[in-house]
Parts: structure tokens; sequence; C-alpha cells
């Protein structure tokens, strides 16, 4: 594909993000077997800017990942266990007070919270109330913690992978649509293949520890993340996201949706297809991009009507719907 008179500069960082790319996902299969989409998908999400619900059983090794993708992107790593105790200050930070050995006054000090990272795994995020969930939804879309009237920063880059799990409902808190607005996108986790799952069994009983290196720096993924702002985009590609989360919203589909996708869809679905088609060494994107994020970008934004719900159709069903109409 041409490069769009892209900056000469801009056609290197593609051709380096690419090759960037095809490291990181082999450093993490050293760890990691199988899950390449979800891998794929996490990834563009990082390097869009955006964050991921990721809706998995136990024992699926949600933590690993994220943690092995911390380590292989030189990226500080936090992980927050949601619980029903949880308070909002577990999660920003919260103030001391500290006195002055040689003046004995009082002051003040803000200790930091998990959230100052650059990955952040919120646990099971749907078992703490609102108030908490809130706090770590707040720093995700302002990337700042307010305390004490005193406004603080989050560090650069800043992802949030908050795991869910799909079985268990009781002494959950679900996330409101507005809060699950914010997640770019809702990955679902499969169960490993036979193969893989003999290849995840013989690595994790034996004393194979894999040495993992460092691929890009915290840098360079905040360079990539501006790259992926420049790409150009054809009006017939974002025009074709459009038409898609318009068509959740029209009267066409009013059977089958009860609520359906604001433009924050059409935002990530676009960002989504740049990303994607840069991580490919692709100078703009196609269609097709936006097909393939069709998916996480939407499962979460659709809400299927009570109708649709009693015949067993569910919001991906709705979106093949969608995207075969178009």
């Amino acid at each position: 594909m041409s490069e769009l008179n892209l900056p000469k500069n801009d056609v290197q960082l593609v051709e380096k993000l690419k090759s960037s790319y095809t490291d990181i996902k082999n450093e993490i299969s050293k760890v990691i077997v199988g899950q390449d989409e979800i891998i794929s998908n996490i990834l563009i999400s990082i390097f869009s800017k955006g964050h991921s619900l990721l809706v998995g059983v136990p024992g699926l090794a949600k933590t690993l990942l994220v943690k092995t993708i911390a380590d292989v992107l030189d990226l500080k790593f936090s992980r927050i266990q949601f619980t029903p105790d949880l308070m909002p200050g577990d999660i920003t930070g919260t103030e001391i007070i500290e006195e002055d050995q040689a003046t004995k006054r009082r002051n003040f000090r803000f200790i930091k919270g998990p959230v100052f990272a650059n990955i952040i795994l919120a646990d099971e995020i749907n078992r703490t109330p609102p108030k908490t969930q809130s706090a770590l939804l707040e720093a995700m879309q302002e990337q700042k913690v307010t305390a004490a009237g005193v406004t603080y920063n989050l560090d650069k880059p800043f992802f949030v992978l908050a795991t869910q799990n799909p079985i268990e409902q009781e002494g959950t808190y679900p996330l409101p649509e507005a809060q699950l607005d914010r997640f770019m996108f809702n990955l679902w986790l499969d169960y490993p293949s036979f193969t893989e799952e003999v290849e995840i069994i013989k690595s994790t009983t034996s004393e194979y520890q894999p040495e993992l290196n460092k691929v890009i720096s915290t840098d360079e993924i905040i360079e990539f993340q501006s790259l992926i702002r420049r790409v150009p985009v054809a009006d017939n590609v974002i025009e074709y996201a459009v038409k898609v989360v318009q068509n959740s919203r029209s009267a066409e589909f009013k059977d089958v949706i009860s609520w359906g996708a604001g433009p924050r869809a059409s935002q990530y679905l676009i960002l989504a297809a740049k990303t994607k088609s840069v991580l490919e060494g692709r100078f703009t994107p196609s269609i097709d991009d936006v097909k393939y994020s069709l998916v996480p970008v939407l499962r979460h934004r659709i809400i299927p009507s009570f109708n649709a719900e009693a015949e067993g159709i569910n919001s991906v069903e709705i979106i093949k719907r969608i995207s075969e109409k178009i």
C-alpha cells in the first residue's frame, strides 16, 4: 500500500512499530500459549490509548498475560484485587499526617495508591460497589487523581485491563452502561484447545522459567500512540464505521435492540482500525480493519431487547446482522 504522503519520519515509525509488534508477540508467546487474538486486541488497545474489559472464567492466566505484557513493554505493573470492602482511597491513594521531628509541626502527605502505574489490572472489578468502581473509572477518563483539592497526573502511558467472571454473579455489582462505555474493548477469553492445554501443562509443571526481553521503552510507546493519531483514514472507511453504529440505533433493529451504541463507539472503531493497520505495516486502514473490531467494540455497547433475550439473540448476533445489512 502507498505511503499516502506520510512524513518520512512517520513512514519509518510505521515500519519500526510493525517490527516491534512481531518481537512483542514472540516474547509473550514464551509465557502465554495461544490467545493470539486476545493479545493482539490488548496491544491494539494500548497503542490506541484505550482500556479493555476482559471476561473469562478463573484459571485462564489473565493476570499472567497482563503481567507478561507489562514486562515485555517495560511498563510498571500494578494489580488491584477488587473486593466489597475496597475503598476509593485504596485505589487512588490517601493522605497521612506526618510530624516534622525538628519543628514538631504536623503536615498532610499524599501517599500514592496502586493506580499510579502504567498498566493496571483491576481484578474482578464488579466485586466492589459503584463508589469504588467510579474512582478507577474517573482515573481512566481523566488520567488524573484529585485528593484534598490537589490534582495529580497519572503516569503515561496509562492502561487499565479490568476482569470479570462471567459465571459467578452473587455478591457482584454490575458496571452501569455509562461506565462500560469507557472501555474500548470487551474481550471474551476462551478455553485453550487440546494441543494448547497440553503445552500449557508441560510448561507450567516443569522448572521452565522463560527469560523475557524488553522490546520497547515507555517513550517509544507514547511516540507510537501519537503516530496512530496522525494516520490518515479514507472517508468511506469512517462512513462505514458510523453506519454500523447508527444502525444500532435505527428503527429497523428496534425489535432486538433496546439501547444502541453512541459516537464513542465510532471513535474506537476508527482508532482500532488505524492501530491494526499500522501494526501490520500498512499506512491507512481499510473497511476490513473496522470489521475486525466490531464485536469487541460494540459487544458491551448494544443492549439487546427483552424480545431478543427471550429468543436467545445476544449482542454478538445483533452485530453480525447489522454488519451483513451494510
